[in-house]
């Protein structure tokens, strides 16, 4: 099966931001998901360059409106590598081609008599960039931007849009899919209740010079919508003068889905299908609309400064966890709250305490307890463990419906009560424990099994929305690419006994958020609190009685647990290690324990490190930490806190 997914052609009138984002994220998710169901996709983006809008811009710039689109059309090209954004063609509305595709599906619409010149008076909005109908007005203001249209009459031509309201809305009616969620099918449904008006689809050189040309009269350019939505069709090649599809047209329409967001319902909803239809072409396949990115409960706007750039996120969070804290956090078609300290949450709890800290801990285990292979199974299998291979099972089902309707926080939820399943088997089995009894040694390799064969299960899961991330897990199970991997929710098969499974550093290491430092206080104590200050500046204990520190001395210090991934001894040394910890980043301590420990002991286990000790040199090697243990006699025992936890977990 074809599938053929596009965003809409994004307006140059100004750089992307989260909006453009989601939608580009949603449509690129989608893709993935089809993909693993073995469907043929294709996915466009793009953007859309004329208009008064733009023309304004560019003279405010003092550049041409080409100079000005190619800028800012880049902009949006260049966004999609960092968010992962896999498009198959990037369209622009000042391709020649395209130019081509609308002169001929203009020109044919006006030979068959759907496109006329008439006069006409209305209220024109600039911002929207066309006429309002009283009802469409809010207190007399457009209702997007709050601004009262100008009366204004001209002669424009207009697409016999009127024509085809009856077959819509029965195409509405028999098609239920046709458009999703259903609020919007209600919404478009209740504005085809009334009359519709035709469509003005040109504007006079006169005030506007930038657009396409009318191929029929050249006093006129073509209406920035109606040059838009073609693109949907241009860049699939479509040639308005054949006599029917051919080439990619026949390939992939109608089983086109469109990815917008609420703002431009109308335009797909009401326009694009009436035009499809006047061109002799079946309707679009399904229209999926979201809501809104909010910011202190308003909706995003240049104008009032509130715009969050996503290259900025990406920068700090990293590509995965922005398209997880969008696709999770956003109920698609409703409105969704953006903020640093929601996003800050999600990203500690939800990746680093959750999923990383389940990839981290299992991972470790298996290098610790089954040698870093995947083990033979051979013992029967208890109640805890079919509750785990039933909870994959729901999940292969659940994903797929839910991805398939665009709920992608539903989708992400079943994946989510599946890893916290998982790092409650961990506790449960304690396969620690088990590691000290040799008469459990069957049941230590299928915990350890169960465990990796549901974490290749998240990570097929987790393709479509955070594909870099799944590919890390996977090749930390010794697997290639998502899409050769298996059937979601199929136990077994795949994982071969004896097979490397290797440690991977933290997918997601905590961020710690340190609190400002606050003025010292004022009245009697001042001079001596400034005292202590000054002395802790300079790296001095700070006491009240001698060989004591005090509490903000010993705050000073960055205890953490870490999780040892390697070690392995320092060459000429009888004594010192060289592990790599996770604290949570990976980073090189050298720790006296040879002699105590081996390195093979060593590997999976938590200790506690000192984590802001300066670097030193031993042995030739940089150390970044100290590893705290206890000596007793001729005894060392490493520190360690009494279960396991994240890694870099703060101690006090």
């Amino acid at each position: 099966m074809s599938n053929y997914v596009t965003t809409p052609i994004f307006y140059v009138n100004a750089e992307p931001h989260l909006g453009h984002a989601y939608t580009a994220i949603a449509a690129d998710a989608y893709c993935r998901f089809q993909r693993l169901r073995g469907h043929e996709v294709r996915l466009q983006t793009g953007t859309d360059e004329h208009g008064d809008k733009i023309a304004a811009a560019a003279a405010a710039a003092g550049i041409t409106p080409q100079a000005y689109a190619d800028r800012i059309s880049a902009l949006f090209k260049e966004m999609a590598g960092p968010l992962g954004i896999a498009f198959d063609h990037f369209i622009r509305t000042t391709d020649p081609a395209h130019r081509r595709v609308v002169q001929g599906a203009l020109a044919r619409l006006h030979d068959q008599g759907d496109i006329v010149l008439s006069d006409y008076s209305g209220l024109y909005c600039r911002g929207c960039e066309r006429f309002l109908t009283e009802k469409e007005l809010v207190d007399g203001l457009c209702p997007d931007h709050r601004t009262p249209p100008d009366p204004l009459s001209e002669q424009n031509y207009f697409f016999k849009m009127s024509r085809y309201q009856d077959w819509l809305i029965d195409h509405i009616r028999q098609h239920p899919e046709f458009i999703t969620p259903e609020r919007y099918r209600n919404e478009v449904l209740s504005f085809l209740s009334e009359p519709l008006e035709d469509l003005c689809i040109s504007r006079p050189v006169s005030r506007l010079t930038w657009g396409i040309p009318l191929p029929f009269d050249q006093n006129f350019v073509t209406y920035v919508w109606f040059d838009a939505l073609l693109n949907y069709l241009s860049g699939l090649g479509y040639d308005p003068a054949a006599g029917g599809p051919a080439g990619d047209v026949a390939r992939f329409w109608p089983r086109a889905e469109h990815v917008v967001a609420k703002d431009i319902l109308k335009p797909h909803a009401i326009y694009w299908p009436t035009m499809l239809r006047a061109l002799g072409l079946a309707p679009y396949w399904r229209l999926h609309v979201h809501g809104y990115w909010n910011v202190n409960d308003t909706k995003m706007s240049k104008s009032i400064g509130n715009v969050v750039r996503p290259l900025e996120l990406v920068a700090d969070y990293g590509a995965d966890a922005v398209r997880y804290f969008l696709l999770r956090e956003m109920s698609f078609g409703l409105d969704a709250a953006f903020s640093q300290e929601a996003l800050e949450a999600r990203y500690n709890s939800d990746l680093a305490n959750d999923l990383g800290n389940l990839v981290s801990r299992t991972l470790a285990m298996a290098q610790k307890f089954t040698a870093g292979a995947v083990p033979e199974v051979g013992e029967e299998d208890g109640q805890l463990d079919r509750e785990l291979v039933a909870a994959v099972g729901r999940l292969g089902q659940e994903f797929d419906l839910r991805l398939a309707d665009f709920q992608f926080h539903r989708a992400l939820q079943a994946v989510w009560e599946v890893i916290g399943l998982a790092n409650r088997y961990i506790v449960v089995n304690a396969p620690w424990e088990l590691a000290k009894d040799q008469g459990r040694r069957g049941r230590l390799s299928l915990v350890i099994y169960n465990l990796l064969e549901t974490l290749r299960h998240i990570a097929l899961a987790l393709g479509p929305v955070m594909p870099e991330t799944a590919r890390l897990m996977l090749t930390a199970l010794g697997l290639g690419g998502v899409d050769a991997q298996g059937r979601l929710g199929q136990w077994g098969g795949v994982l071969r006994p004896g097979a490397p499974v290797k440690l991977t550093a933290p997918l997601f290491p905590r961020r710690e958020r340190h609190p400002e430092e606050t003025s010292p206080p004022a009245g009697p104590v001042a001079a001596k609190q400034a005292s202590r200050q000054e002395a802790q500046a300079k790296g001095q204990p700070v006491a009240d009685s001698p060989g004591l520190i005090d509490f903000d001395y010993f705050k000073r210090l960055d205890l953490r647990v870490a999780t040892v991934l390697a070690a392995e001894p320092v060459k000429k040394s009888d004594r010192l290690l060289k592990l790599t910890v996770a604290a949570p980043e990976p980073r090189t301590v050298v720790a006296g324990l040879a002699g105590h420990y081996s390195p093979e002991e060593v590997v999976g286990r938590q200790v506690i490190i000192v984590a802001n000790l300066k670097p030193a040199k031993l042995m030739g090697i940089e150390s970044q930490g100290m590893v705290l243990a206890a000596k007793d006699g001729d005894r060392l025992l490493v520190s360690a806190v009494a279960g396991e936890v994240a890694p870099g977990v703060r101690v006090s």
